[in-house]
């Protein structure tokens, strides 16, 4: 395996669609691009496969240029890069053992050493028992670590996961995030994650990078990304109420109408988050506690886990949690009249 990380420029133009979009990993970096469908994300992973060729831009591999959108491109069979497909797409007519030696031999490496370092991958990862097994025999996660065992026998520079968890079903899926997270740590190269799913991301990745319409809208580690959104779609994913509006000391004027206060003394555009936990609900306007307090509309009202959701059109409009005694109390039903509240400490504003 080269040192080096992927420094890349990926411009890809298509009817309807263009991706621009700036990626670089480190060395032993998991990155995530995190986003909603048609954001891009797919069609980045692609491009830096060799699947697509770039539009415009570059990508650079550990010190080699893949890309140049200007006549050097490298196909995909000649980049030390290693793929895991959304549905791992292993040959169903090979046994496990011969799946994860296929890259091997298909660049020429003699059957007895392919055999011999699949074997290791194969034990590395807890399916020596099923090295004679074929794909139809074995469960979803083992399908999914013979699958990475492939794409990491050839040593690549590069894994590109695809949606690596989305076929498993919900309780297979914990484990195996928790069990691909263990592998991924020891792995020296670039990994890039194509994910829909904010737990998937926030688990598996370093860092993330937000797309929306082709384009990075938020980048950093999960934990920043979760705290600080910047994007509508960002705080649906995390389950925060996000706002943008001007701050003039600890009240926030809001574009969506209306006014909260914060903690947080700040000057100028900023966003405004609180979870909806932190907001109830009224019948009649708070008496004298917390300073945010509005009238709205109830536009919706659905189960949330342990809670229910309660959708508020208001100045501003607001999601709030609440128990299901609270909407036996309040006899909550579409249409309904009622007042949020939120306490100042619990709303967090930062620069926009």
């Amino acid at each position: 395996m080269s040192s080096g990380g992927l420094v890349a420029a990926l411009g890809v133009r298509r009817p309807g669609f263009e991706l621009d979009l700036g990626l670089d990993v480190a060395p032993g970096e998991v990155v995530a691009l995190l986003g909603p469908n048609g954001a891009g994300k797919s069609t980045a992973l692609r491009a830096l496969a060799g699947l697509l060729p770039l539009t415009t831009g570059r990508i650079d591999l550990a010190g080699r240029t893949l890309d140049d959108a200007t006549g050097r491109f490298v196909p995909a069979a000649e980049r030390r890069t290693g793929v895991v497909f959304q549905d791992y797409l292993l040959f169903p007519h090979l046994t496990v053992l011969e799946n994860v030696a296929f890259g091997l031999r298909a660049r020429g490496v003699r059957r007895r050493v392919a055999r011999a370092r699949a074997t290791e991958l194969v034990e590395r990862f807890g399916l020596g028992h099923l090295t004679s097994a074929r794909p139809d025999r074995i469960s979803g996660g083992e399908a999914q670590r013979a699958a990475l065992a492939r794409a990491l026998a050839t040593d690549p520079d590069l894994l590109l996961l695809d949606e690596p968890l989305s076929a498993l079903d919900a309780s297979t899926r914990m484990h195996v995030r928790s069990d691909l997270r263990r592998h991924l740590a020891g792995y020296p190269g670039c990994t890039v994650l194509v994910s829909h799913d904010p737990l998937d991301a926030m688990v598996l990745a370093d860092r993330l990078v937000v797309v929306e319409g082709g384009r990075a809208v938020q980048a950093g580690p999960p934990a920043h990304v979760a705290r600080a959104p910047r994007t509508d779609y960002v705080a649906r994913l995390v389950g925060l109420n996000l706002y943008r509006g001007t701050s003039r000391g600890t009240a926030v004027e809001l574009d969506a109408g209306g006014t909260l206060h914060t903690t947080d003394p700040v000057t100028g555009p900023v966003f405004v988050a609180f979870p909806p936990s932190a907001v109830a609900l009224h019948r009649h306007r708070p008496d004298g506690s917390p300073r945010n307090a509005w009238p709205g509309r109830v536009t919706g009202v659905e189960p949330h886990g342990t809670t229910v959701r309660v959708h508020l059109d208001g100045a501003p409009p607001v999601l709030a949690d609440v128990t299901a005694a609270a909407v036996a109390d309040l006899r909550l039903e579409r249409g309904q009249e009622l007042w949020a509240a939120v306490k100042a400490t619990e709303v967090h504003s930062y620069p926009a």
